[in-house]
């Protein structure tokens, strides 16, 4: 059973970093695709980054690109996003999600994601 769980969350000010992570458990990550997608009130669910170490590949949208790194520790099972350089804009709630990529591409639209975490809010003040 796929178990995803996000934390690391928090308010910050404009210009703030933050590290989120997620905990995943019941697949074997270097099968999976994972990432990170965000949503602000109102609207739509948007992926942030993605990444599958299967094959060595990532994804990060341009909104945050230079500012967002995504990451995987297939040891820990553990998926990460490290933000800086952090604006208004990125607030929402961050949701981590996961697939199974085995023999396929790297997924970067939210509709591939078979598993979501509940997600963390992440709050930018300006």
């Amino acid at each position: 059973q796929v178990q995803l769980v996000e934390s690391g969350g928090g308010s910050v000010q404009a210009g703030g970093s933050l590290r989120l992570s997620c905990a995943a458990s019941g697949y074997r990550p270097s099968w999976y695709c994972a990432g990170w997608f965000r949503q602000a009130p109102g609207k739509e669910r948007e992926g942030v980054a993605t990444i599958y170490t299967g094959i060595g590949s990532t994804y990060v949208s341009d909104s945050v690109k230079g500012r967002f790194a995504i990451s995987q520790d297939n040891a820990k099972n553990t998926l990460y996003l490290q933000m800086n350089s952090l604006k208004p804009e990125d607030t929402g709630m961050y949701y981590c999600a996961a697939r199974l990529c085995l023999g396929y591409q790297l997924a970067t639209r939210t509709s591939e994601y078979s598993y979501w975490g509940r997600g963390t809010q992440v709050t930018v003040s300006s």
